[in-house]
């Protein structure tokens, strides 16, 4: 299959590993970051714990920026508080990371996929303005063009559909 993928942003996520108050889970996973650039450090480094939470680099991730999504990405760059969307997995050991995403509607539908970790970060500047770059060299306004009905081959032909006629007839 042809990737449509014409830019690539590498980041690195940062998660949280926080104890659950319930009798069904250990642990509760969730993104907290997405950094601009893949730092110099293995992947599953602990940053920092305390008794009930423990905050991982879970290691590299890219949004990949397609021709096709200008339009989202520029909604989400002009909503005000633009966001990452990060999806991870349930494993034996933890969570594995899937992907990171900067078009909402790739984000939302990623939402369907069943048991999988979807969470919105905040986007930071720097992947924004590489985003913003984008936009401006491969955006292509698409114009609005309201479609018009076609009259039906009845309504062309004077021929009135047999149910019509009992309806009007009683």
């Amino acid at each position: 299959m042809r990737s449509t993928t014409l830019a690539s942003i590498p980041v690195g996520v940062v998660v949280e590993r926080r104890k659950a108050r319930s009798p069904w889970a250990d642990h509760l996973w969730r993104p907290i970051s997405v950094l601009a650039g893949i730092p110099a450090v293995e992947p599953w480094t602990l940053i920092s714990a305390d008794a009930d939470v423990a905050v991982f680099y879970v290691g590299q991730g890219t949004i990949e920026l397609h021709r096709t999504e200008t339009v989202y990405y520029r909604q989400n760059l002009t909503s005000g508080a633009p966001k990452l969307w990060v999806v991870m997995r349930h494993t034996a050991t933890g969570v594995e990371l899937v992907a990171v995403t900067a078009d909402p509607a790739e984000g939302e539908a990623l939402t369907d996929a069943g048991d999988d970790i979807v969470e919105t970060v905040s986007m930071p500047g720097p992947i924004a303005a590489t985003i913003d770059e984008f936009i401006a060299v491969h955006h292509v306004e698409q114009p609005f063009i309201k479609r018009r009905r076609t009259p039906s081959e009845h309504q062309v032909s004077g021929r009135q559909d047999g149910r019509v006629e009992k309806r009007r007839n009683g």
